[in-house]
């Protein structure tokens, strides 16, 4: 890891995955990087444990991944791969199945612990001479202007830089430092997550059932358990958290319809609320943001850190692109090359999650009729399913190329 100089190129404030990950997509370009995080990850943690936060990772994020050189050491550390899909809806019964082997791939992506992905990015970090980590760290002033950005720590610690990226969530300091507004609006849910232990093997399948109150995702592990995801509304979500393990069970598997037959062993449960968030720009001179500090979406397909990750891609190759043309990588036209990459296409799937939602979460007798119909009418149309798990792997040629399937890095 490199001295601290104290005066950089780029900063990046948060490193989670998002950032941690746009920090290694930077390396060996000739500029120095910072890294600011509050909290270094995890470094081990018991056999068998799996944490309850995970993410579905896409084809396309495989390959952002394995570019930047940490996918083998997450496969080390474990991740779990699923084959196949099935979505159903509770008020009616249609229903939809995916299958890799239907587009003639081995599978439609991987369910992976944050905490081993994130691990994995920054032990590259650490191995880089180009990049200084600062964690944990506290930022107490931070100025952007057209000259520069300028990073005060807590410690006293003064870091120039170039350009400053917020990786540092929905309630981003850069963001706010910036003066761009958000727009959105909360889902008065929360997503509830544990693991559980089924008594039949899940068949490397993610499930998801469609309920009035909020959709229930089963996420298949390596070693035959589930992660769930069951996002409720409030009133709903507080009764399931209040329950005693077995309570929990027996709504579990009522809500689930015993798919994978009864629940033998739940672990721990926590819960985060749900929103949908967007910033109404990405970038300013100086300054871009990544990640849940531009965007936050409704987790029931799965593609908040995907997102994140399309933007490491993109703002990764627009400051590539500026440098390799001896432009400035914290100039505004460098940046919005990044914002129109990536801006509509983030803001197209936040409102199709937001739509799912809403369709989905609606008990009015024709509107149940007619998403029943559709999904039925999906499951049978074989071009339209097959241009769906298309655009869920990432295999599109519109993909920025760290995450191309053609792509020479």
């Amino acid at each position: 890891m490199a001295q601290d100089t104290r005066d950089f190129d780029i900063i990046i404030l948060g490193g989670g995955m998002v950032g941690a990950a746009l920090a290694c997509a930077c390396r060996g370009r000739g500029w120095r990087i910072a890294v600011l995080d509050g909290a270094a990850p995890a470094r081990d943690w018991p056999a068998g444990e799996v944490d309850l936060r995970v993410s579905a990772l896409s084809r396309a994020s495989q390959r952002i991944l394995q570019r930047l050189g940490a996918w083998p050491r997450m496969v080390e550390m474990g991740v779990s791969v699923y084959r196949e899909m099935h979505v159903w809806d509770a008020v009616g019964g249609a229903a939809i199945h995916f299958d890799s082997a239907d587009l003639g791939e081995p599978d439609l992506g991987h369910i992976v612990e944050n905490r081993v992905t994130r691990l994995a990015l920054w032990e590259l970090l650490e191995a880089a001479e180009d990049v200084t980590l600062f964690c944990p760290a506290q930022v107490e002033v931070l100025s952007i202007g057209e000259a520069g950005a300028r990073a005060v720590l807590a410690d006293g610690r003064v870091l120039p830089a170039r350009l400053v990226v917020g990786a540092d969530g929905r309630d981003s300091l850069v963001r706010t430092v910036l003066g761009i507004a958000t727009g959105g609006w909360g889902y008065d849910q929360r997503a509830i997550v544990c693991n559980v232990e089924p008594a039949h093997w899940h068949r490397e399948t993610a499930w998801q059932r469609f309920l009035p109150t909020g959709p229930l995702a089963f996420l298949p592990l390596a070693d035959g358990r589930c992660s769930i995801v069951w996002s409720a509304d409030e009133d709903r979500a507080e009764a399931l958290l209040g329950l005693d393990d077995a309570a929990f069970i027996s709504e579990l598997e009522q809500a689930f319809q015993s798919r994978l037959g009864p629940i033998l062993s739940v672990g721990p449960r926590a819960a985060f609320p749900l929103q949908m968030q967007y910033a109404k720009s990405y970038v300013r001179p100086r300054a871009a943001l990544v990640g849940d500090a531009a965007h936050a979406i409704h987790p029931l397909a799965g593609q908040g850190v995907n997102l994140g990750l399309l933007d490491v891609a993109a703002l990764s190759d627009a400051l590539a692109h500026a440098h390799s043309h001896q432009r400035d990588i914290g100039g505004l036209a460098t940046l919005r090359r990044y914002e129109r990459a990536r801006r509509g296409d983030n803001l197209l799937m936040l409102t199709a999650m937001d739509a799912f939602k809403r369709t989905f979460g609606n008990r009015i007798p024709p509107l149940v009729a007619a998403r029943n119909l559709g999904l039925f009418a999906a499951d049978r149309l074989g071009p339209l399913k097959k241009a769906f798990m298309r655009q869920a792997l990432g295999l599109g040629d519109e993909l920025p190329p760290l995450a191309r399937a053609d792509a020479e890095h």
